[in-house]
This record gives structure tokens, C-alpha cells and sequence, in this order.
């Protein structure tokens, strides 16, 4: 998660659009490749660094980063104007991506930092005041660091996240409301809605902490923070993520098994993990009968460990 917060929603789909968009392109002989970002944000880097890269020699077309409107009440002025219908009203202003993953919501009253989110803003999460009084229980199984079933059935990948999605959203799980780092060097006030990621990664980093050692596991948390920062960034298709998507496949190479989780009211809690690759020795961890762990060694250890600070 970007700045431990983001699932990375839009900055995921955006090197995927552009390269979709540089094919067809080349297929049609274009000469042109345009986006609608604006020239304050982090996606008109994420699609021109896919089309710099995949397609230099094409010209890249901004409209939104030159033409003659300043603010979005005269661009709301402008389509009406014209008879373009919009859901988008000067009472109702917000800027919102939606994709199958999660959606973002920023601008209106969400730009100053001390409002409250107004409720309708949310579309994949019920409030979590008003959800369900009951928990619900959901159980995720990976295999190598994947997802693959929830509850026992399995699922393809985006039917996965499309449920996940529906029960964590119901349960009000996955609202984020941050002020994080853009990478044009501002912050931004953003609000995002992401059940299904706010789900999946509880699981997974509670199911490393079960199979992976102790150097593996906290080396894999440090490259996450640089995988997120490098996707957020928009350097999807490049030499560093091919390398780091090594990594990972090898760390996950026994990251299989099954957590389970409780969703209740806004919270996501993890209450019960297993795997047939667990490091977890109960009888190791253990102060009742049967505890194997021999005390005895400790006085030693605890001298060397202490032994480069003593004078």
C-alpha cells in the first residue's frame, strides 16, 4: 500500500489503459496518443511514461493542460453549455475514478483536510455506523501468494475481488482518507474506497508472518513500500519491477494457506491463520505442559547479545 494507506486502485490501471492504448494506436497509424489528465496530477506521468517508452516517436496530445478553463465550475458551465449531460454538479463536484479494484473520490469540499467526508460520496461501502450488527467471517486461501478461494470456493481472479468487494463493502471495511505525496512533489487530499484490497492485504501480510522467516519477512515489507512507490510513480513497465517481481515470486514460494478474518462495522480483524508450511511451533511458544524450548541457553545468548555494549 502507497504510504501504507493506498491499494493502488488507479495507479494500477493506468500503465494497463496506456498500453493498450500505444497498441492500438500502432495498429491504427496514429500519430497522436492523448490523455485527460490534468497538468497537477500523477496519471498524466503514468500514461506518458508508457507512451515516452513504448511509443517516443508519437506525439502526445494533454487538452486539459492547456485549454482555456481554470476551475471545474466553468468546465461544469462549459458541458452544460453544450447540452452534455454529466453527473457531475457545482453542489455535487467530485473528481471520482472507478475501476472493478476500488474507486478514488477527491476534490469539492474533500480539499480541505479538516472536513468530514460528506456520505454520498461512498458508493462501494455502507456506513459503518449503519452496517450490519452481526460479523461476518470470511476464510482466504492463497497458494504462492496468490488468492485463490474465499470461503473454500474458488474464484478467478477478478470475481475474487469483485465478491471481496461486496462482502468487505457491506461491512463498511476499505474507506481510506489521506492527505498523501503526488508525485508532481504536492499533497493531495484523497479519499478512497478499496474493500477488497483493504481484505487481501491483512490476509497475506498475516499469512507471511506465519511461513516466512523473520529476515525474509522484514526484507519483503521494505521492497513493498518500494513496489508501491514505484507503481504509484508509474514505472509499471520497467527493468526494477521485472527484478522485484523476482523477489517476490521466490518469497512466495510457500505462501500457501488460509486466513481468517473478522469484518465488522468499519474493522477488519484477523482471527485465525493456518498453512502446511507454517514456522509457528506450538510447542516452542508454549508456557503450559509440553513447552520444549530449553530456557537454559538463554543466559548464554543473552551475553553475547549484549556483549558489543558492555564495558
Amino acid at each position: 500500500a502507497y504510504e501504507n494507506k493506498y491499494y493502488l486502485a488507479c495507479a494500477l490501471s493506468r500503465p494497463l489503459i496506456a498500453r493498450h492504448q500505444v497498441e492500438i494506436a500502432k495498429k491504427e497509424k496514429a500519430t497522436a496518443l492523448v490523455h485527460g489528465c490534468t497538468g497537477k496530477g500523477n496519471d498524466q506521468v503514468r500514461f506518458e511514461t508508457v507512451y515516452l517508452t513504448m511509443a517516443p516517436k508519437m506525439e502526445i496530445i494533454a487538452p486539459v493542460r492547456v485549454w482555456e478553463f481554470k476551475t471545474r465550475d466553468q468546465e461544469i458551465d462549459y458541458l452544460q453549455s453544450k447540452g452534455i449531460k454529466i453527473h457531475v454538479t457545482k453542489k455535487s463536484p467530485y473528481s471520482i475514478d472507478n475501476n472493478i479494484y476500488g474507486r478514488a473520490i477527491e476534490c469539492g469540499v474533500l480539499e480541505d483536510p479538516w472536513c468530514e467526508p460528506p456520505e454520498e460520496i461512498y458508493a462501494l461501502t455502507t456506513d459503518p455506523a449503519k452496517a450490519p450488527d452481526k460479523p461476518t467471517y470470511v476464510e482466504i486461501t492463497f497458494e504462492k501468494g496468490l488468492p485463490k478461494k474465499v470461503d473454500g470456493k474458488a474464484y478467478t481472479p477478478v470475481n475474487l475481488v469483485k465478491h471481496l468487494n461486496q462482502v468487505a463493502g457491506r461491512n463498511g471495511v476499505g474507506r481510506v482518507d489521506m492527505v498523501e505525496n503526488r508525485l508532481v512533489g504536492i499533497k493531495s487530499r484523497e479519499i478512497y474506497e478499496n474493500p477488497a484490497g483493504a481484505v487481501l492485504h491483512m490476509a497475506l501480510r498475516e499469512l507471511e508472518t506465519l511461513v516466512l522467516d523473520r529476515d525474509s519477512m522484514r526484507f519483503k515489507q521494505i521492497l513493498s513500500q518500494k513496489y508501491a512507490e514505484l507503481t504509484y510513480n508509474g514505472l509499471w513497465f520497467t527493468p526494477l519491477k521485472e527484478q522485484m517481481d523476482a523477489f517476490f515470486n521466490k518469497v512466495h514460494e510457500d505462501t500457501t494457506g488460509t486466513v481468517r478474518l473478522k469484518l465488522f462495522k468499519g474493522g477488519c480483524h484477523v482471527v485465525g491463520r493456518k498453512s502446511k508450511y507454517s514456522r509457528y511451533r506450538e510447542k516452542m511458544a508454549t508456557y503450559g505442559e509440553g513447552d520444549q524450548f530449553d530456557q537454559s541457553l538463554a543466559e548464554g545468548f543473552n551475553h553475547l547479545w549484549a556483549m558489543p555494549f558492555m564495558k
